[in-house]
Formats: structure tokens, sequence, C-alpha cells
């Protein structure tokens, strides 16, 4: 037990990021760890239903031994196995999030040479990436270190009722060389994509969301090219805009927004193009999601797990509280030094 990573889910955010990035760690590491206090800054605190399937999924790919996982608990410990790469059908359950479970056994899978899974429940959930953010944004940026996957899109499940189903195929990983990624800010951006998925309802809904982005992206001369996507659904309705936006060095930068009830459709897209452009008034080098979510790859990086080690800098539009909880859990597992000055964040191999 003394190689037992202990970690106190009242630090930092005290979300659900903290149990997610460390079964992620653990896997790739082999070092088993015990989360106390989950999730012990929400209401209720404990396990809910979507971070019980990443416990019960991770340990299913990892033949893991685990105490505590089950729904309310306050303490998960795991002990993980080697990963196996055996096709895999996981049921998050409701509108539990998909995307949020795909980014959790990603890295191991990848890393162990890839694999097949299937993952029903929800696509599309407050709080959560959407599958479109994911396959359009963070997909990409895993590429600029060797990661790589094929998304599929089987039935789109929107809060609440979920019911959504994707496919992944997950690629081994494809080693680079030593060579530094530095992320340049966003100086100026004049083109921007804009994309509206529309489940279950009438197609103007989504013509209409992608009408507005496209006129509020016009007021600050960024041009927006649309498309609109119809995925299938099977228990909800709902509708979704993201606006991205192809950057330097690989990165994709975009938010989301999704619709809700006596929300208009003007308005989802609307506000989908704010906060992309706040994104770019931000200066960043990506938003502030993929700001968090960009610490993974570039800590395996760091740490010599995709090829020989090797260093990432980005500006991130915003150091938020999930990206500096994220840091602390990050060097709990790996070997790597971390700076975080002002907005200007820098992952390297640690000395010594």
């Amino acid at each position: 037990m003394s190689d037992l990573v202990v970690l106190d889910g009242r630090e930092g955010e005290g979300g659900g990021q903290v149990l997610r990035s460390a079964l992620s760690l653990s896997m790739i590491t082999g070092k088993p760890f015990r989360l106390e206090h989950v999730r012990a800054k929400r209401k209720p605190a404990g396990l809910k239903a979507q971070h019980l399937t990443c416990v019960t999924g991770a340990a299913a790919i990892c033949d893991a031994r685990t105490e505590g996982a089950e729904l309310g608990s306050h303490t998960v410990e795991f002990h993980p196995g080697p990963v196996s790469t055996a096709p895999r059908v996981l049921d998050v359950g409701t509108a539990g999030s998909t995307p949020l479970l795909l980014q959790c056994l990603f890295y191991p899978l990848a890393l162990a040479g890839g694999a097949h899974l299937t993952l029903r429940g929800g696509t599309h959930v407050t709080f959560s990436p959407s599958f479109d953010y994911v396959e359009r944004v963070w997909m990409p940026m895993l590429r600029c270190y060797g990661l790589d996957a094929t998304l599929h899109l089987d039935a789109a499940g929107f809060f609440p009722q979920g019911g959504g189903s994707i496919r992944v195929e997950i690629q081994g990983v494809q080693k680079r060389g030593d060579q530094a990624l530095e992320f340049a800010p966003v100086k100026k951006l004049d083109r921007a994509e804009v994309l509206s998925i529309v489940g279950g309802l009438p197609f103007d809904i989504a013509r209409r969301q992608n009408d507005s982005a496209s006129a509020r992206l016009a007021r600050q001369r960024v041009r927006g090219d649309c498309e609109v996507v119809a995925p299938k659904v099977k228990h909800s309705k709902g509708s979704a805009t993201l606006v991205w936006a192809k950057l330097e060095n690989g990165l994709v930068a975009g938010e989301s927004w999704l619709g809700d009830r006596g929300v208009s459709a003007e308005d989802v897209g609307r506000i989908a193009a704010e906060h992309f452009l706040q994104f770019v008034d931000s200066g960043g080098s990506c938003d502030v999601h993929l700001g968090d979510q960009l610490l993974m790859p570039a800590a395996l990086a760091a740490a010599g797990f995709l090829g020989k080690p090797r260093s990432t800098t980005f500006t991130a539009a915003a150091v938020s509280e999930h990206l500096t909880t994220h840091v602390a859990v990050l060097q709990r597992f790996l070997p790597v030094a971390v700076s975080v000055v002002e907005r200007v964040v820098r992952l390297a191999p640690a000395q010594g």
C-alpha cells in the first residue's frame, strides 16, 4: 500500500474531473489510488451514475479491484491490472455523458494499442463536452500528439432523456519525436465554422440557430460557414450549436450551446457565437475547456509515454479551477514539471 496515491476530493474544483483523471492515470501508470470526499463540492456529493460508470468501465478494461464503487459513495479505491483492448459496450444510463466516459478511457486504451468501444447514454449533455465538440475540437488536438480515433454517432442522446449511442475506434499511439509543441495565442480570426444539430425537432430550428450564430459572428467581421446535421434519435429531442475554427499547429477551438425549453433557436446560436468570440478576444491558444483537456496528452508527452519526452506550451483563454485541479492530479502520478505564469501554461519533463 506504500505506493497508493491518496487524493482529496475537497481540494480544487471538487467535481468529477479528479476521479476521471485519476482513473486514466492509474490505468496508465499501474499506480492504485484512493479518492476521499468524492465530489465534495457538488450537491449531492458522492458518486452519481455517470461517475460510477467511469469506475466500472475502467475496472472492466483492466480487471481492477475496487472498493466503494457504488452510487452515493464518498470514497473510491482503485487497484488496476493490465489494460485489455477487447471490444466493450458500456452504458452510462439515461443522459449520463458518453463523451466524458470516452475521455476517461481513451488514453489507457490508446497506449495499450487501441480498441473498439460502444458507449450508450447522453451525447449532448449540460456541463459536458458534446459529441460534436469531441469529434471536431478535442480529437484534432489529440492528433498533434500521435493519438487518433474514428468516432461514429449512431444516435444522438439529448439531455435529459439521453438514449444516444456512439462507436469509437481508438488507434494505437503513433510515437513522435522530441520537438517541443508551442501553441501560439490567437491574434486574429476572420473565419469560423458553425454546426447546428437538431434531433427529433423541425429542421428549421437548425437553420435559425445557424443564421443567428452567423449574424453574431459577422458583427465582429468573422465569416461563419454553416452546416446542419440531423442525427437519428431514439428517446430524446434536442438541438445544439457548435462554433469552431482551425488554428495554428493543429489546434482547434470551439464553443457550443445546447437548446433548452424556453430558449429560442436564435438565442442558442447567438450564445454559442458569443462564447466563441470571447475566446477569440482572450488571446488564448485554445478555448477554456480545451485548455483543461490539453493537460493530459501534454503531460503524457512530457513523461515519455507518447515517444521521446517533450514539452508543451500554450496560453489558456482563462486559468480555471478545473485546470489547476487537473494539474495537481497529474503531478501525483507522472514525473512532469508544470508552470502556470499568468495564463501561459508549460508542461515539461521533470528534472532529475
